[in-house]
C-alpha cells in the first residue's frame, strides 16, 4: 500500500460501566483495540500515549463514555490510533480553500487616518519648535 488509510471514528465506551470499577480503564483500552481491529482489518494496533492518558485522566474507575479517534493504517502494516483534534483539521482546510480578497472599505479606512495624522504632524512639529526658539 503506497497510501495511508485514515479514518475518524467516535467510539462508544458505555459498556465499560458493566465491568468492575477497578478494571474499567483497561477494558476501555481493550475495546478501542477490538474496534480498530474490526473496522481497519488489521491485527497489529498501536494506541498513542496521548489517547491513553485521556482515557486514564479521571482514574481507572471513570473512563470517558465516548471518545473521538483517528485511525491511520501505515505502510508498515499496523494501525495507529490517536486522538482526533477537529481544530487542527478545520484550520488546514480553511487555509487551502479560502483566498483572501481585499475589501475596498478597509482600504478607505486605512487612507483616512493617514490624512488626519498628516494634519496633526505639522502641529506637533510647530509645538516642538516653539520651545526651542525661547
Amino acid at each position: 500500500m503506497s497510501q495511508e488509510l485514515e479514518r475518524v471514528y467516535t467510539i462508544n465506551l458505555g459498556k465499560v460501566k458493566l465491568s468492575q470499577s477497578q478494571h474499567r480503564a483497561v477494558r476501555a483500552i481493550n475495546m478501542i483495540r477490538e474496534f480498530a481491529q474490526h473496522h481497519m482489518k488489521v491485527e497489529t494496533i498501536k494506541i498513542e500515549e496521548e489517547l491513553a492518558h485521556e482515557i486514564w485522566a479521571k482514574g481507572v474507575r471513570n473512563p470517558p463514555r465516548k471518545i473521538r479517534v483517528r485511525m491511520s493504517k501505515t505502510e508498515e502494516g499496523y494501525v495507529l490510533v490517536s486522538r482526533y483534534d477537529d481544530e487542527v483539521e478545520s484550520k488546514v482546510t480553511l487555509e487551502k480553500e479560502t483566498a483572501k480578497i481585499p475589501d475596498k472599505v478597509e482600504e478607505a479606512d486605512k487612507e483616512a487616518p493617514k490624512k488626519e495624522a498628516d494634519k496633526e504632524a505639522p502641529k506637533k512639529e510647530a509645538d516642538k519648535e516653539a520651545p526651542k526658539k525661547d
